[in-house]
């Protein structure tokens, strides 16, 4: 009888391990719908895309079609990047709720509401720079890769185009209605992700829909060309770019920048992913 039961509940025992290793499956494949150099990346059943980006060098802050840049943006230099991954899209509310477990709320206990964009593909905010910290940390226990935030050179280089630039104003266009979400159209509200025109990597909402956070601590800018720049040793405000519902045109461009203490988790705040060519 006693061997009976401990064969039942070795059986059980099994049972739940199988179905929490099927719950917490991680698929990584490469992305047949699209450039076969891109991933498509499953977690907790919600799929997403990392984008390859060839490395290459760039001229970054205000260049001349930069127009109305502001000094925080000068002075233009040039930078060298290796390859690196970048996501598709911002991060969505679906897939921090399947990695996180639950919606963030800021230290004055806001949170997604429908008022701004609730579902799965909305993208995610009210999230702090800690906030994505946290979030990283535990994607990269359940994927085994060691995602991050994106440099602000990495951003800036993406949002571009990479070595497809066309050398447009905002992401994907001179015209901000066709590729981004801003004070004009968005309603006062973030809008799901992937709606407006992709830029020529194939990324969306680069301009506009949220702020996304860098890892690189705010800085001025130099003359001098760099090599894989990864900003500032140390600093009290960290790097967001892209703009976001609730800013004008100007905000949204591809060189503009803003600053926001690393505990800052507002409505317009949110993310995109990254990780290196090693992967």
């Amino acid at each position: 009888m006693k061997k009976r039961l401990f064969c039942l509940v070795s059986l059980l025992l099994c049972v739940l391990c199988l179905s929490h290793a099927v719950q917490m499956k991680t698929l990584i494949t490469p992305d047949d719908n699209m450039d076969s150099s891109n991933l498509t990346i499953t977690v907790n059943g919600v799929t997403f895309t990392m984008v390859r980006v060839e490395g290459g060098t760039f001229t970054m802050g205000a260049t001349a079609e930069q127009t109305g840049a502001y000094n925080f943006e000068k002075p233009a230099h040039r930078v060298t990047l290796s390859d690196y991954y970048i996501g598709q899209t911002e991060v969505t509310q679906g897939l921090w709720k399947a990695v996180m477990g639950y919606s963030p709320t800021t230290v004055y206990g806001d949170g997604w509401t429908s008022a701004l964009g609730l579902g799965d593909n909305y993208p995610a905010y009210c999230i702090s720079y800690n906030d994505v910290l946290s979030f990283i940390s535990k994607l990269n226990s359940l994927t085994g890769l060691t995602f991050r935030m994106p440099t602000e050179a990495e951003w800036e280089y993406a949002a571009r185009g990479g070595n497809k630039s066309k050398g447009y104003l905002y992401s994907g266009g001179n015209t901000l209605d066709n590729v981004g979400w801003y004070w004009d159209n968005s309603n006062r509200t973030t809008h799901p992700v992937a709606q407006k025109s992709a830029n020529e990597l194939g990324l969306y909402d680069m301009s506009g829909n949220v702020w996304e956070w860098c890892s690189d601590w705010y800085g001025s800018y130099s003359s001098s060309s760099l090599t894989k720049p990864t900003g500032p040793s140390t600093g009290s405000y960290r790097v967001k770019r892209g703009g976001g519902w609730g800013n004008v045109a100007t905000d949204c461009r591809v060189a503009y920048r803003l600053s926001n203490s690393p505990s800052d988790g507002n409505y317009g705040s949110g993310v995109r992913l990254a990780f290196s060519s090693s992967h």
